[in-house]
């Protein structure tokens, strides 16, 4: 597992590479200023005509508290594009990943795998259902986890845990769907939950880090390549002789 990432590492910065990384960043920043930007608005709204529409619907005896309410969600509008950026981007990176991933892998494939049968390219309707999929379901996960930031920083680790779950989930299905159904794939995801859940970590840990997690779709990408080629086991996508036919996948 160790040894995958590292080749996940080295091969980002590669020729090949250099392409879908700056494009993957591109996006992501875009979404996420997008999102910020709406996070922001969507709280400053909250902060004054909101604070209005909840006075006459409760009444002035609930004007105090809602004065302190509404002193909180200014605070928080003011930081909306930080809190967004943070808060938003395993889901932006899951998003994002859906547009690169048959590039990234194919790079993978051909440097790594050369002797063994490429992937088929996932049509891009279905990476692009399944990223936001994966994007809804994090934001989710996220906001039921959010109050437990107050409890010793317990929504930290929960939100740690989280994302190992979910993006190791989605890039492991989107690399085993190169060559399988998408039944198939998530069948043998369920089957090694374990190693991918454990693999997620090391994504969960990558995208953790500010400025470098806009990498995360190709780096995340490559390395559940390489995870799903060691889980299939060797000589699984061998290239076969055109005089016979290929082997059923395991």
């Amino acid at each position: 597992m160790i040894d995958a990432a590292i080749k996940a590492l080295s091969q980002m910065l590669s020729p090949p590479m250099r392409s879908i990384l700056w494009r993957s960043i591109g996006l992501a920043l875009v979404l996420i200023v997008v999102l910020a930007i709406g996070l922001q608005r969507l709280l400053s709204w909250l902060a004054t005509s909101g604070e209005g529409w909840a006075e006459a619907a409760l009444g002035p005896s609930f004007q105090t508290p809602l004065d302190i309410l509404a002193w909180i969600v200014s605070v928080a509008a003011g930081l909306g594009i930080v809190f967004g950026a943070v808060f938003l981007m395993p889901a932006i990176t899951s998003l994002v990943a859906s547009f690169f991933v048959d590039e990234v892998a194919d790079h993978v494939e051909r440097e790594h795998y050369p002797a063994e049968r490429p992937g088929t390219a996932l049509p891009l309707g279905i990476a692009v259902r399944e990223g936001i999929k994966t994007a809804a379901l994090t934001i989710l996960v996220y906001l039921v986890a959010l109050p437990f930031l107050l409890f010793a920083g317990a929504g930290f680790i929960i939100f740690f845990i989280a994302t190992a779950w979910l993006l190791g989930r989605e890039y492991f299905e989107l690399a085993a769907m190169r060559f399988r159904s998408p039944h198939e794939a998530k069948l043998m995801r369920k089957e090694n939950a374990t190693t991918v859940f454990t693999a997620g970590l090391f994504i969960a840990a990558f995208v953790s880090i500010p400025v470098v997690n806009l990498a995360t779709p190709v780096f995340a990408m490559a390395f559940m390549v390489h995870m799903h080629k060691r889980l299939s086991g060797p000589g699984a996508e061998l290239i076969e002789p055109a005089s016979k036919t290929r082997l059923p996948l395991a």
